[in-house]
């Protein structure tokens, strides 16, 4: 399989309670599907089955689901198995699997017909993984046929249409992406986005939580060079960003190319977040298994892509996925 996702989740399973977590691997089954098939198989409503976050239908893929089941014992899992669908393992938990709850995924895969030579590309991976890349939200998040972003805006536009809570949210985080992702291609132009721009805000990577350096000093200079902090922009909501100087100065022009996005997400009533500008893959690992592919392998923390990384290699190599 040349496209392999391993979810982690960002807590231990306690072994009692009335969850029950199981362990699904898949091939080119929907995350949501594959919901509804559990409740379905368990005889509980869709309500009741949850998982952590979607996973791409394409390649193999392993993530967790929860479903409710109080004073029930576990149905024969080996049942629920089918050619594309597995179930590796199960276990009981006293809450249920909640939304984000997530570490990170390992990720694994393999490129075909490289036109450039091995070393080439060895050096751009070997220089990835010194200075991470930009962390754009990757295509999956505008939809499948890359328009949520403008069915986001008709939205906006028609107050009274009626959607399901569901859609509504993939409509309006592909919009918060759109403003993030063209601030990012910003910043990358200006050689910014991996270095501090004053009145930047920093962030941890693996914390959603943020700070405000007063001034600027050795030591912060330090962390932003090993990657512990990274500067990081606006997801637009109803409050407004903490950046100053400089770097408010760049969101608001990128806000002012796309009013009615930012007037429409404020109006929704958003939490605003940020997100950092750079991701950095952790074991970032490749070799060659032929004379024109390689294999390469890498964690990333939630909520990023493995396309993200991807683009920064295809930038300079030509090749097959």
């Amino acid at each position: 399989m040349d496209f392999i996702v391993e979810e982690i989740l960002s807590f231990d399973i306690s072994g009692e309670g009335e969850h029950a977590f199981v362990h699904v691997e898949k091939a080119g089954e929907n995350t949501d599907v594959v919901a509804r098939q559990l409740a379905a198989f368990c005889g509980v409503r869709i309500r009741d089955v949850s998982y952590a976050g979607l996973k791409d239908r394409h390649g193999l893929t392993t993530q967790w689901f929860s479903i409710q089941l109080p004073g029930k014992e576990d149905p024969d899992w080996t049942r629920f198995n089918t050619p594309t669908i597995r179930i590796l393992t199960a276990a009981r938990n006293a809450r249920k699997l909640r939304k984000g709850a997530l570490k990170g995924n390992r990720f694994s895969l393999c490129l075909r017909q490289l036109s450039v030579a091995p070393e080439t590309l060895e050096a751009r991976l070997t220089a990835i993984q010194t200075f991470g890349v930009p962390n754009y939200f990757g295509p999956q998040r505008f939809g499948h046929q890359g328009d949520n972003t403008e069915r986001a805006r008709q939205l906006f536009k028609d107050k009274e249409r009626k959607i399901d809570a569901h859609r509504r949210g993939l409509f309006l985080s592909a919009a918060r992406s759109q403003i993030f992702n063209d601030l990012l291609a910003q910043r990358v132009m200006g050689r910014e986005w991996d270095q501090w721009v004053d009145g930047d805000v920093f962030m941890f990577e693996d914390s959603k939580s943020f700070f405000i350096p007063d001034p600027l000093d050795q030591a912060i200079q330090e962390r932003l060079a090993t990657k512990v902090i990274h500067p990081s922009g606006v997801l637009v909501g109803q409050a407004p960003s903490s950046a100053t100087g400089k770097a408010r100065f760049m969101e608001e022009a990128i806000e002012e190319q796309h009013l009615d996005l930012v007037e429409g997400l404020r109006q929704e009533g958003l939490e605003t977040q940020r997100r950092p500008f750079r991701l950095c893959p952790e074991h970032l690992r490749y070799e060659s298994i032929g004379i024109d592919a390689i294999k390469i392998s890498f964690t990333l923390p939630a909520g990023s892509y493995a396309t993200t990384v991807l683009r920064e290699v295809i930038q300079m190599a030509r090749v097959d996925i």
